[in-house]
């Protein structure tokens, strides 16, 4: 196992007011590559309130990194952003994101050519083909700030584990949706005491590239977890809510990916051993540790659209300082290609995580930062870092 300090160029391709992408499991780049999207917004010291509209866009990279306006939204936050994404059913022309409907949070599927909108009736948390699952934001909102939307009011904001919200899972061709897996249900399932202490809540939902599962953060408020105050588990189902079990259960489990759709990954803790990168095998149960010794810290992980390489990055150190990586799975090598410095009046909710996510064909990472002292995106050449080892 091996460290490489091998600091690549970043490029910031945005400007003339604050941008940033959001999550690091969602695909910025479209078909073809040209095209990448963004949110743009004024300000970037504070809470976004419910009269603030995000501009989405895309930055035209063959054309001097031209600004395209696409639409607003007020569904978004600064840790997800508005769930914006190309439709992965046709990412050459479309984008589906969240936005906010009156008293309802919905979703959009918008041609980014033709200005052409559909809406749909539930707000999206992750999509696979022309599936969606999805959650209540404003229940997010409140059990966790940051990762939910403002101005739609929580039906269920008294109730700790409701029976009718959870994870609902909708068809975005038609809208027809239903609840595959409630709050309550997830209460019950294999409980422990300290779910009895307070408001239940999902995050962090992921679906196998075939569709054939997802897994998904189950988190519960436990005045016991310190100053994290919640405690979950990761949990594996069906796309109906069927053949639910759980994958991880020792208190606390973080960011995540799908390696394959039988091997999911996640920053987690397992007794005895501590807080590690962790294989696991849905269908046996076999955990393994992934580059043992290489990792001190939690990241944002997503694995190259080969599985060769894990990209993933680090919360800020002791100097402020947040640095990027790849890592060889097969070589077991880390290369450090990146360092940035966070802000520290960026904390908690406001952070600017660098979230990276990749290209479609693994050559390219782009990543949102303020180490400049604005929240920008920046993308990062990778090919002559992962061409070495081809």
């Amino acid at each position: 196992m091996t460290i490489v300090q091998n600091i690549l160029p970043a490029q910031r391709v945005t400007g003339d007011a604050h941008h940033f992408f959001g999550y690091y499991d969602k695909p910025p780049w479209d078909a073809s590559g040209r095209y990448l999207l963004a949110m743009q917004v004024d300000f970037m010291d504070r809470m976004p309130m419910p009269a603030d509209r995000a501009r989405i866009g895309m930055v035209d990279l063959e054309d001097g990194n031209r600004w395209i306006p696409l639409a607003a939204t007020a569904a978004w936050g600064w840790q997800q952003g508005a769930m914006l994404q190309w439709l992965p059913s046709d990412p050459a022309c479309k984008i589906i994101y969240n936005q906010r409907e009156g008293d309802r949070f919905i979703s959009v599927v918008q041609d980014v050519f033709t200005g052409e909108k559909r809406m749909l009736p539930r707000a999206i948390y992750a999509v696979c083909g022309d599936q969606a699952l999805c959650l209540n934001f404003a229940r997010n909102h409140r059990t966790r700030p940051g990762y939910g939307y403002l101005g739609v009011n929580d039906p269920w904001a008294t109730d700790p584990y409701p029976a009718d919200d959870g994870i609902f899972w909708m068809d975005l061709t038609s809208g027809a949706n239903q609840l595959i897996v409630s709050l309550q249900q997830l209460r019950r399932f294999q409980p422990k005491p300290s779910m009895s202490q307070g408001q239940h809540w999902c995050n962090h939902i992921h679906i196998a590239a075939d569709a054939s599962n997802f897994i998904c953060l189950h988190r519960w408020g436990d005045p016991a977890a310190g100053g994290r105050y919640f405690t979950d588990r990761l949990f594996s189902a069906r796309l109906d809510g069927s053949d639910m079990c759980l994958v991880a259960d020792d208190g606390y489990v973080s960011h995540l990916d799908h390696f394959s759709p039988e091997v999911v990954l996640a920053w987690a803790r397992k007794t005895g051993i501590g807080d590690r990168y962790f294989l696991y095998r849905l269908s046996t149960g076999e955990v393994n540790i992934l580059g043992d010794g290489l990792f001190s810290s939690d990241g944002h992980c997503s694995f190259s659209p080969d599985r060769r390489w894990l990209l993933t990055d680090t919360y800020p150190d002791a100097n402020d300082i947040r640095t990027l990586m790849l890592f060889h799975l097969e070589s077991e090598t880390r290369f450090d290609i990146g360092k940035y410095y966070a802000p520290p009046d960026l904390a908690g909710p406001l952070r600017c995580d660098l979230h990276p996510r990749w290209n479609r064909d693994g050559t390219r990472v782009c990543i949102d930062s303020a180490h400049e002292g604005e929240r920008q995106i920046y993308i990062i050449d990778v090919s002559n870092v992962v061409s070495a080892y081809a």
